[in-house]
């Protein structure tokens, strides 16, 4: 077997397409969210400007129209007399007069829940032959805002 003996020209040759194929490794070997870090990190954030609040008759208007939106929001409001746990072969076993037991004491107030979120103690009334709840305690708004977080 006789090899083409390498001339000059072809081992240069063969040095620039290693070259080349070295640096397209290490190209794609750069990781691209560290690329993209440094560009981000290069440009500074600049803080937008905070326009001052002012009492004018300008945005009163825009605050009672944006409170008139929000007062036409329909929630959901609902009493909750008791709770309990049971597991689900007591539940399949339910039929009819069955009692359950609750966690609540006879005459103690029912919860008022709007949208979930507890609001008031009350207690059940009748009127005109319908149920209704008259609130004997509300909740503060600073407790409601404690208990969301």
């Amino acid at each position: 077997m006789s090899e083409e003996p390498t001339s000059p020209e072809n081992t240069e040759e063969w040095d620039d397409v290693l070259e080349e194929a070295n640096n397209d490794d290490t190209a794609a070997e750069e990781d691209p969210w560290a690329a993209a870090l440094e560009e981000q990190s290069s440009t500074e954030a600049q803080a937008a400007p905070i326009e001052q609040l002012n009492d004018s008759s300008k945005s009163k208007a825009n605050s009672d129209m944006n409170l008139d939106m929000i007062l036409e929001l329909p929630v959901t409001i609902s009493m909750e007399i008791g709770r309990t746990k049971i597991s689900i072969r007591n539940l399949l076993q339910l039929s009819q007069g069955s009692v359950i037991e609750l966690d609540r004491l006879a005459g103690e107030a029912m919860d008022v829940l709007v949208n979930d979120t507890l609001i008031a103690h009350g207690e059940v009334v009748v009127v005109n032959d319908k149920f209704g709840i008259r609130l004997t305690d509300v909740i503060s708004a600073d407790e409601r805002i404690r208990k969301l977080k």
